[in-house]
């Protein structure tokens, strides 16, 4: 379970860290692969709280949703399209996804917690 949380603060301590400036053009880019990447990060939580956890899937998947998510941006951006959208909405519904299951799972077990201190 430390593994998406360890890479989900270092990044933001980097970014925050970091003097980069990022051109108005590869936004919309850069956007779609930030929501790509939260999404593998909350779905290698949930899957550490469900026991699933693979290290080895939660890398790949990382860096292979991020690029592809970018490159349908870009794709779509050069042919007219708004493919980044329709990732918006894919990354977007996974990630309200594991969002509730990772919280059901909290308060299942805080409610067990607290059914075995009483």
């Amino acid at each position: 379970m430390w593994l998406p949380v360890l890479g989900l603060v270092v990044g933001v301590a980097i970014g925050f860290v970091a003097n980069v400036t990022i051109p108005i053009m590869y936004s919309s880019y850069l956007s779609i692969a930030i929501l790509a990447a939260l999404d593998t990060v909350f779905g290698g939580i949930r899957a550490s709280l469900d026991k699933t956890f693979d290290s080895a899937v939660f890398l790949s998947g990382f860096f292979f949703n991020t690029l592809i998510a970018a490159l349908l941006a870009y794709i779509g951006n050069q042919l007219g399209v708004d493919l980044y959208l329709a990732a918006v909405v894919a990354f977007g519904v996974r990630l309200f996804q594991n969002i509730a299951v990772i919280r059901r799972v909290a308060f299942d077990r805080a409610g067990k917690r607290r059914l075995k201190g009483n």
